[in-house]
C-alpha cells in the first residue's frame, strides 16, 4: 500500500508540474509560432495578402499603423471590390465605439459614472432579482463588472421590420443566440466577477436615449462621429447605403443576407477602415488635433484603466479589452467583433508607441482577430487576451495527453522495478 501511495504522489506531483509548464508557456507563447515572423508593416502586409489566400474570405480590409500614420492597407474580396471607404457590419467592435459616447454623455455631466443606472431610466428597468439592482452602475455595464448574466450574443434579424423596440429586446431579446434566455437581469452580485454582457450594452443604448433626448445614433454622429470627421459611420440603416457596404458571405463561400439589429450599440456598429483610422488616433498619446475636441485625457485615461483582473492579468477597461502589459499601468487596447453568418473585426492600439492594426472581414469566424493577436504577439512576444483563449484547446490537450502519458509511465517503471526485484 505504502508503495501505491508513493506512486500516486509521484504521478500527482509531476502531472501538476506538467500542467504548470503547459499553462505558463502557453501564455509566454512558448510554442506558438505566428504566421510571419516580421513586424515590419511592409512585410506583414505582404504575409496577410499571402496568408488570405489559403482560406475562404469574402472581404477583407485592414490597416498597419506605425506611429500614428497610416503605413498599409491591404484589401481582398472574392465579389465586389472592397476599399478603405466600404462600410462594414462590425459585431462586437462596436461596443468599443459605443463607449466613448457613453463617456462623452459622462463629459456632458448628464450621468455619473458611479450612480445606479436606474436613476437614469424610465422606459425600462431591470427586473426584481435576489440581488441589489442599485449596485448597477454605468460604470459597472462598461466594464462587464455590473452582474448581469445575459450571455448575449444576438443573431439578428432579417427584415428592418421584425427588429424588435429597445424595451422589448431588454425584457426578452427575440433575436439571442441559441442557449442563450435573452433575459437582461442581474444575475450573481454586481462587481463580484466579470462576465460578458451584450444586455449590459443594450441597456446603455437606452440610458444615452433617456438622457440626451435623442436617438443612439443622432447622439454618436452628432458628439463622437462629427468630431471626428468619421463620415460613414452609422448606426441607422439606410437603403441609401447598400451600394457602399460590403457583401456578407458564409463561411462556405456562399452569400449571407445582411441581418439588422436592435442592439445598436452592442453589435451593429457600420463604419469603414477610412473612418476607423481616425477613431483610431482618439487613443494616441499626445494627441492635440481633432481628436482633443472629442474626449478629454482622462476620460480616454479612464477607458484604459483596469477595471477587472483575471489571474492577476488585467482583462478589460471601460468599452474596451486590455490585451496586453506594455508598461507602467498601460496597455494594448481595443476590442473584436464576431458573429454569424461570419463577421469578424479587430482593433488594437498601442496608445504610447502609437502603433496598431485594425482587421475588418466577412466569410471567415476568426481571421481578424488571428492576424490582429499575431501583430501583438510579434511587436510585444507576449500571448494576448484572445490569443490565449483561442489556444485554450490545445493547452488542455497538451495537458491531458501529458497527464495520461505521465501515469502510464510511472505504473510501468512501478510494474518494472516490482517484477525486477522479484
Amino acid at each position: 500500500m505504502k508503495k501505491i501511495l508513493l506512486n500516486l504522489a509521484l504521478i500527482l506531483t509531476i502531472s501538476m508540474v506538467w500542467v504548470l509548464i503547459c499553462f505558463f508557456g502557453t501564455v509566454n507563447g512558448w510554442w506558438y509560432r505566428p504566421f510571419t515572423n516580421d513586424i515590419d508593416p511592409q512585410s506583414f502586409a505582404v504575409a496577410v495578402d499571402e496568408e488570405i489566400q489559403k482560406e475562404f474570405v469574402g472581404n477583407f480590409a485592414m490597416a498597419i499603423i506605425k506611429n500614428g500614420e497610416v503605413k498599409e492597407e491591404v484589401f481582398y474580396s472574392v465579389g465586389r471590390p472592397v476599399d478603405r471607404n466600404t462600410i462594414f457590419q462590425v459585431a462586437s467592435l462596436s461596443k468599443f465605439v459605443s463607449a466613448t459616447g457613453v463617456m462623452k454623455l459622462h463629459e456632458m455631466e448628464k450621468i455619473d459614472l458611479d450612480a445606479p443606472v436606474s436613476k437614469y431610466l424610465t422606459r425600462w428597468q431591470l427586473p426584481s432579482s435576489e440581488f441589489d439592482n442599485e449596485r448597477v452602475t454605468v460604470r459597472r455595464l462598461l466594464s462587464h463588472t455590473a452582474g448581469l448574466t445575459d450571455g448575449l450574443g444576438y443573431s439578428g434579424f432579417k427584415a428592418p421590420d421584425a427588429v424588435q423596440t429597445l424595451e422589448a429586446s431588454l425584457t426578452k431579446a427575440a433575436d439571442a443566440d441559441e442557449g442563450k434566455s435573452g433575459e437582461t437581469k442581474v444575475g450573481i452580485e454586481p462587481n463580484s466577477s466579470w462576465v460578458y454582457s451584450g444586455g449590459g450594452f443594450t441597456l446603455l443604448q437606452l440610458l444615452v436615449e433617456e438622457t440626451s433626448g435623442q436617438s443612439f445614433d443622432a447622439f454618436m454622429k452628432e458628439n463622437v462621429f462629427a468630431p471626428l470627421q468619421m463620415t460613414q459611420s452609422t448606426y441607422k440603416w439606410s437603403d441609401s447605403l447598400n451600394s457602399e457596404l460590403c457583401e456578407f458571405y458564409n463561411a462556405d463561400g456562399t452569400k449571407a443576407p445582411h441581418f439588422f439589429y436592435t442592439s445598436l450599440a452592442a453589435t451593429s456598429l457600420y463604419t469603414s477602415l477610412a473612418d476607423l483610422e481616425k477613431f483610431f488616433m482618439l487613443f494616441l498619446e499626445n494627441e492635440n488635433n481633432i481628436a482633443e475636441r472629442t474626449l478629454s485625457q482622462g476620460s480616454l485615461n479612464s477607458m484604459q484603466e483596469s477595471h477587472w483582473d483575471m489571474m492577476g492579468e488585467a482583462i478589460y477597461g471601460l468599452g474596451t479589452f486590455l490585451y496586453v502589459d506594455v508598461g507602467n499601468n498601460q496597455y494594448i487596447i481595443g476590442h473584436d467583433g464576431q458573429s454569424n453568418p461570419p463577421i469578424n473585426t479587430a482593433l488594437r492600439i498601442d496608445p504610447v508607441s502609437g502603433d496598431g492594426i485594425i482587421v475588418l472581414e466577412t466569410g471567415n469566424p476568426d481571421l481578424a482577430t488571428r492576424l490582429a493577436s499575431d501583430w501583438v504577439f510579434l511587436k510585444t512576444g507576449k500571448v494576448d487576451t484572445l490569443l490565449f483563449t483561442m489556444l485554450q484547446g490545445k493547452m488542455l490537450n497538451m495537458m491531458g495527453v501529458g497527464v495520461l502519458s505521465i501515469t502510464v509511465l510511472v505504473i510501468v517503471l512501478a510494474w518494472w522495478r516490482k517484477r525486477k526485484s522479484n
